[in-house]
């Protein structure tokens, strides 16, 4: 399975998500190839020192070269790739939905499918039936940029807890 992590500039919650993602398919043999990007970037920007003392936090990833991420853009080759997009927030949802019509169906919040997607089925079975729900904000994981390392970790160990029931539901 092809997975881009989605969010806004692409040196948090996506790039978080992306390594939690990767780590989680090493761990459990998974075929997942993990890209990550964001809506509206500044390219080739490294993860800020507290979103990687998030993951640090975590204790729980193996081994990752964090000071390796660049920040890069969403584009039609990352869309056409993705077999899933999992996007941190609605407005992600929105501006991919809006500027690559195709992905309505692949393109869903991170939140929003683990609430709603049935387990023991099929992806593409899983995204019909998480898109007959209406998305909500509610679901949506807060940016961070900005805040103290606090705001950081509970941010990691949110999409910690998404990653970990995403892995579940797509076994």
């Amino acid at each position: 399975m092809k997975i881009l992590t989605l969010c806004t500039g692409n040196v948090a919650r996506s790039a978080m998500l992306g390594y939690m993602l990767a780590d989680l398919a090493d761990a459990g043999a998974q075929a997942w190839h993990v890209r990550s990007a964001g809506t509206h970037v500044v390219e080739g920007l490294a993860m800020s020192s507290r979103t990687v003392e998030a993951l640090r936090h975590l204790g729980t990833l193996g081994e990752h070269r964090y000071g390796a991420h660049r920040s890069h853009q969403i584009d039609a080759a990352d869309v056409a790739w993705a077999d899933v997009i999992l996007a941190a927030e609605l407005d992600n949802v929105d501006f991919v939905r809006h500027h690559f019509p195709a992905t309505v169906r692949n393109c869903v919040q991170l939140g929003h499918f683990v609430a709603h997607a049935p387990s023991s089925e099929a992806l593409s079975e899983q995204l019909r039936v998480v898109a007959l729900v209406p998305p909500g904000r509610h679901l949506d994981v807060v940016d961070p940029a900005g805040a103290d390392q606090a705001v950081y970790d509970a941010c990691a160990a949110q999409l910690w807890e998404l990653a970990r029931a995403f892995a579940t539901l797509v076994a």
